[in-house]
């Protein structure tokens, strides 16, 4: 799998892109992650990616030209199967939608910041938008590294344990049941006998009514 992020601070990325889990896949050549310049496409000479919004309104606003030539420069090289804003105002970014977007093979996504970008970038560009929660941030890149995080983890091979993914929390709209480790007492502290048991069937029903007791404590939305 393939992404493209389209920034104007890449520096932000690098090193969260250079390390654990997202460094692996791309030396096992399971993801390629590309970042990209938004200011190398401007042919302002002071390489501004931004500019006053007409109305008068506060703030300033990216501009289409860069991004415009950016995503151009890209879609003559391959094929994209989405090409993603990050936007506070886009559908929530939830675990469904980190599968979905596991399985494709060229993803573009576009870091906002400022005010936003020129509105006509999304009328054109882009296919999607997503947010990562309810709220504002100073730009887009913390929510293409998370969402990129989440997709990649998914791509087969990426986790040792492929399993491990598949009994993450909202897999199933379900929090995940608590787990635990050696030693088996710590301060009196014990682990659940059942998890001691050996009996895999018992083992899988404590963990099933666990979650749903998890979720209904903690997230009952999830189970609407």
């Amino acid at each position: 799998m393939r992404i493209d992020i389209l920034t104007v601070f890449p520096d932000m990325l690098e090193g969260f892109f250079n390390c654990s889990m997202m460094a692996r896949a791309q030396k096992a050549g399971l993801a390629e992650i590309h970042l990209h310049d938004i200011r190398d496409y401007t042919t302002d000479k002071h390489h501004k990616t931004d500019d006053y919004p007409f109305g008068g309104c506060a703030g300033l606003v990216m501009k289409i030209e860069p991004i415009d030539r950016l995503i151009t420069d890209l879609k003559s090289q391959r094929d994209y199967d989405e090409v993603i804003y990050t936007s506070p105002d886009g559908e929530q970014f939830n675990q469904k939608t980190a599968n979905s977007l596991s399985l494709l093979n060229n993803v573009i996504i576009l870091c906002g910041h400022y005010k936003g970008i020129d509105y006509r970038i999304r009328e054109h560009l882009i296919t999607r938008e997503i947010s990562i929660g309810d709220y504002v941030l100073t730009g887009g890149e913390l929510a293409a590294a998370v969402m990129t995080d989440s997709i990649v983890r998914l791509i087969p091979g990426v986790l040792s344990d492929e399993q491990s993914a598949l009994s993450d929390c909202f897999q199933d709209n379900l929090l995940a049941p608590p787990v635990y480790t050696r030693p088996a007492e710590y301060k009196g502290w014990r682990v659940p006998d059942v998890l001691l048991s050996g009996n895999q069937a018992l083992i899988d029903d404590w963990e099933f009514q666990q979650s749903m007791e998890r979720t209904k404590r903690l997230r009952p939305d999830l189970l609407k």
